[in-house]
């Protein structure tokens, strides 16, 4: 009987001084090798990368720049880390935020780019549990009750993912055999799709009907009404208010409230650093100010021209 080819992949997480890969440096990092699904080996590390860590990032994660003056420097550890990793495969959750860290430490040490390729354990959670709202690390050891008892540390969490990995692995995979089963068929699944969303639509606007129905009754006295299942209709009202922003916004940021109170519109500020608009050196400081990437990947529907 032939012996199964051996697949190696290297499950890793990392604690930076702050979430922007251009900016900023790993302090901490874990590597958990894995040899055909089965935990072989694993190693962690500290980094002094004499660098300034953000409270932001140090509330998360613990690790205060005196805990690093005994680590080991960059010079003398990335040897070792990326040996640890060869060319296997890299396995990470929310994998381009770690694997940029990583690349951007090798080609700043060495002048050369990382060229492993590299799995988010993310994108596939989402894939295989697409109810679920929250797509962290925390919700994938929920789902598959494994302990994390070392949170935001990176050994704690790199474990908890090699844990997890190999059954979540298993089902991305049948998924998506099943998925590439369909293609053939994929013709008559956008007819189908079109029809549910329009069923959907439908549902949705049934729903509003309902909603104002609803409205319509308590607004004319009525009571709360109660299903035989538990559930209780019942009826608010409050006022909102719309601010003038730059009359308040002095007032927010001497309260130290702004961030919660504005949300920045990421689509927006991306569309204003493709476009031509503004300067090259606008649009560099804007560069600098990213805090997190991420990859999201979808498909579209162009409607037909209804002349």
């Amino acid at each position: 009987m032939p012996r199964k080819p051996k697949e190696v992949e290297i499950v890793i997480d990392v604690e930076t001084t702050g979430l922007d890969y251009t900016r900023e440096k790993i302090i901490e990092f874990a590597g958990v090798k894995l040899v055909n699904g089965k935990i072989k080996d694993k190693f962690e590390t500290l980094i002094n990368a004499k660098h300034h860590i953000r409270k932001s990032s140090q509330a998360i994660h613990g690790i205060s720049e005196e805990d690093l003056k005994d680590a080991p420097t960059e010079e003398e550890i990335y040897p070792k880390i990326f040996e640890f990793i060869g060319d296997a495969t890299i396995v990470a959750h929310n994998a381009i935020f770690d694997f940029s860290f990583l690349n951007k430490a090798s080609k700043r040490l060495y002048n050369k780019q990382l060229e492993n390729n590299y799995i988010d354990t993310q994108m596939m959670f989402k894939e295989v549990y697409p109810q679920y709202e929250s797509c962290g690390l925390d919700c994938l050891v929920n789902v598959f009750k494994t302990d994390n008892e070392q949170r935001h540390r990176a050994m704690g969490d790199a474990m908890a993912l090699a844990k997890c990995y190999p059954r979540l692995k298993a089902l991305y995979y049948q998924k998506y055999n099943w998925q590439l089963s369909q293609i053939d068929h994929v013709e008559y699944l956008f007819e189908r799709y079109l029809r549910l969303q329009s069923a959907i639509n439908t549902m949705q606007a049934e729903i509003q009907d309902l909603r104002s129905i609803f409205k319509i009754y308590f607004e004319r006295g009525g009571k709360q009404i109660q299903s035989n299942s538990g559930e209780v209709l019942t009826y608010n009202h409050k006022k909102t208010f719309s601010y003038d922003f730059e009359k308040i916004k002095e007032i927010l940021e001497e309260l130290g409230a702004l961030p919660k109170a504005v949300k920045l519109n990421n689509a927006f500020i991306d569309r204003l650093v493709q476009g031509s608009g503004i300067s090259d050196e606008v649009k560099e400081k804007i560069k600098s100010a990213r805090i997190e990437i991420n990859e999201n990947k979808s498909f579209s529907i162009q409607k037909p021209d209804k002349k």
